[in-house]
């Protein structure tokens, strides 16, 4: 290589900018205008009857994505936090119970268990594929834990096989944030549908999507239709049901049938849509595996990553660089990056301060958990120091598009000792 870095002026890699990745085309627009057309863009009934589970697009979306994902039982949502909250109610979480969940993930995964009166734990992730250490699970598990929360982070399966053994041996529920990782697999099982609830989010950036929206899957046909009532003003239809009335007071987290109809079109090319990304890192993973100072993303043996994120770790001592630096010459060059993913959430406000819900501090006043730096020690050093990021869904990523994102890389890692 023989020429000057672009941070310092020399020409770079990629000069035009990426373009961004758009997978609505024209079979979404006639699903929309078919329903348009229809005049019912909700098929939902808040009463006890047989449109209290939506219309007919929500019910052929559901039962597309059952098929898909080889699980008895989906239930739409407007979005994977609503999912959440809807998982959290269906297994009755309650007042004073523990959580556990991962601190670096999206807030509302660890926000969730707030709204039941239920206290999160902040168990710490694994350094190489960021998902929950089922160790740190293991010391953090007392009689008030409830369930875990196992986020799939970046497209790659935390150990679910172990978390759901521990977790049926303490009689506890373990639940999957699959939002990031549809079509991801461990030993040949579909992540989302081997906890007892998985969540899927279809927000407008992930590898399909309705705009906004979200699934519940679960086996448990009781979890399912606590899953449904959540979803639907729950209140309502307890006197028609044997349901227990824990935490059925519902909310209206319906899917409109625009929504469900362009889901379908969606879920119809959704290995496609997947493997694109699946490739690009892969293509990523291969040419840069061999660069002094960087790491790879780690793909268990057995698991499938589908790379809604590509992640690697910077090792500043060996780089001879610091993350920051390279992460700005790699963006003069071309190549999109952004370094630490989320803070832990442990340091936001909300659990630094102890308050929630209310100004007395509730739940927090239920439990002796305290949030402080240092809590867990993986999670920091890969956000402080280490992990640099780029997001393959973002894009539109052609083969000689990715080789150039190889070649700025490259080209930055070569001339690195300038920085």
């Amino acid at each position: 290589m023989k020429t000057e870095l672009a941070i310092f002026g020399g020409r770079p890699v990629i000069q035009s900018g990426l373009s961004p990745y758009k997978s609505i085309g024209l079979a979404e627009r006639i699903a929309v205008n078919r329903v348009i057309d229809s005049g019912s863009l909700s098929g939902f009934y808040g009463s006890w009857g047989d449109q209290f589970l939506g219309g007919n697009e929500v019910r052929r979306f559901e039962e597309a994505w059952s098929e898909t994902f080889k699980v008895p039982y989906a239930v739409s949502v407007n979005s994977n936090t609503s999912g959440l909250y809807a998982a959290l109610a269906a297994i009755e979480v309650s007042p004073g119970d523990e959580v556990i969940v991962p601190p670096t993930t999206m807030s509302a995964t660890a926000i969730s268990p707030l709204l039941y009166g239920a206290v999160p734990v902040f168990a710490d992730i694994e350094p190489d594929t960021f998902c929950l250490d089922i160790n740190s699970v293991n010391r953090l598990l007392t009689e008030k834990t409830k369930a875990v929360v196992a986020v799939n982070l970046f497209g790659h399966p935390a150990k679910l096989r172990e978390l759901a053994d521990l977790c049926r041996s303490r009689g506890i529920f373990l639940i999957e944030d699959n939002a990031q990782a549809p079509l991801a697999s461990e030993y040949g099982k579909y992540t989302g549908t081997i906890g007892d609830i998985g969540i899927f989010s279809l927000n407008y950036h992930k590898h399909i999507h309705t705009g906004e929206g979200g699934v519940c899957t679960t086996n448990n046909p009781e979890l399912a239709l606590r899953l449904q009532a959540v979803r639907n003003h729950s209140e309502n239809i307890l006197e028609y049901t044997k349901l227990s009335p824990v935490n059925m007071v519902g909310f209206n987290f319906r899917l409109t049938e625009i929504a469900a109809a362009i889901g379908t079109e969606q879920l119809r090319k959704i290995e496609s849509e997947v493997r694109k990304r699946e490739a690009v890192g892969e293509m990523l993973s291969v040419k840069l595996a061999d660069l002094e100072g960087l790491t790879v993303p780690s793909v268990r043996s057995g698991c499938r990553h589908v790379f809604y994120v590509w992640a690697m770790r910077i090792d500043e001592e060996k780089l001879g660089v610091n993350r920051e630096r390279f992460g700005e010459a790699l963006t003069a060059e071309g190549f999109p990056n952004f370094l630490g993913y989320t803070r832990p959430l442990y340091l936001l406000p909300t659990f630094q301060k102890r308050i929630a819900i209310g100004r007395e501090g509730w739940p927090f006043t239920l439990s002796n958990r305290t949030y402080y730096k240092g809590l867990c020690e993986n999670a920091e050093r890969l956000y402080e120091r280490e992990l640099l990021c780029f997001e393959p869904c973002a894009y539109d990523l052609d083969e000689s598009t990715v080789k150039r994102l190889i070649e700025a890389v490259q080209k930055v890692h070569y001339y690195r000792n300038r920085l």
